[in-house]
């Protein structure tokens, strides 16, 4: 089958390449997935799982990618909950090979179904960023109705989710970025916009809750500004800085197909869109995945038409 590689870890997304790699076997409580779409996280170069296993040993040429949408091919022994010919999406184990193939093996209880009226682009674009918001805004921000919410990213693939998440659910929300986003950040519904180039982070006053996609000087400036109680979170790493009188929290996302679910459901009744930026075919995903210039929204590659 053919499969997006890395094969150099200093050459990051330049190391890239499309090589033919045997088809996946179901281990016990697996399927295998005809991948029809696959999202990326241009971040996966910096994760340890994309070049060691679990033991520690280096990884030889892994496929990439770990969110997709497709259709259940194969099941393996003792797996329930599914079945073959199914529409499923989710995300794979970060330490196995990924999505950017022509299929992949996953663990069952890492799926959920994905409603036959919704596109696979669409449904490949939402586990990761759907689950980041999910889990940043309500298991670790603990958002309250009529709280405030400072998005950074506001218009990128995490933050527009996050921001429509957290108006749903009745908090103000602040969006950040750069100038030229300003009017997709407000399309996806934040309250009032910050140029971070030419505003200033003291200007907006309190927030409960920061929702960091930046790090570095971005996220200390925004601590000083939650108000006590509040809570920083980072998908970033270790939080450099701590509000004073409030929690900040870290958090890598994690496969949960109630929350799957919860997402799936909102995009059917067009409560929520996911920001989908470049569409490729696996044919032309090592161009797609090496931008020369800055791309807007989630890249998606279509593994079949």
């Amino acid at each position: 089958m053919k499969a997006i590689v890395a094969t150099d870890q200093a050459a990051e997304a330049a190391g890239i390449t499309l090589a033919e790699r045997p088809e996946p076997t179901p281990a016990i409580n697996d399927v295998v997935v005809e991948v029809h779409a696959s999202g990326f996280v241009p971040a996966e170069w910096e994760w340890p799982s994309t070049w060691v296993d679990r033991a520690g040993h280096d990884r030889a040429q892994a496929i990439i990618g770990h969110e997709f949408a497709g259709v259940v091919t194969s099941l393996g022994y003792g797996t329930t909950g599914l079945s073959l010919g199914q529409r499923v999406f989710g995300i794979t184990d970060w330490h196995r090979d990924g999505t950017l193939a022509e299929y992949a093996a996953v663990e069952a209880r890492n799926l959920a179904p994905l409603p036959g009226n919704v596109d696979f682009t669409v449904g490949a674009s939402l586990p990761i960023s759907g689950l980041t918001a999910w889990q940043g805004l309500f298991q670790h921000g603990r958002l309250q109705a009529g709280q405030s919410v400072l998005v950074h990213g506001a218009a990128g693939a995490v933050g527009s989710v996050v921001t429509q998440l957290a108006r749903e659910f009745g908090a103000y929300v602040i969006g950040t970025g750069r100038a030229a986003d300003r009017q997709a950040a407000l399309d996806f519904g934040t309250n009032e916009f910050l140029d971070l180039a030419t505003g200033d982070l003291d200007d907006i006053g309190g927030v409960d809750v920061v929702f960091d996609v930046i790090g570095a000087d971005i996220q200390r400036r925004s601590a000083s500004i939650i108000r006590p109680g509040g809570t920083l979170v980072s998908v970033v790493g270790p939080v450099e800085a701590r509000p004073v009188d409030g929690l900040a929290v870290d958090f890598v996302v994690e496969s949960v197909p109630s929350q799957l679910v919860e997402i799936v459901d909102r995009v059917r009744d067009g409560r929520l869109r996911t920001h989908i930026g470049t569409v490729a075919t696996l044919d032309d995903a090592v161009p797609a995945l090496n931008p020369t210039e800055r791309r807007k929204g989630k890249t998606v590659i279509r593994v079949r038409p």
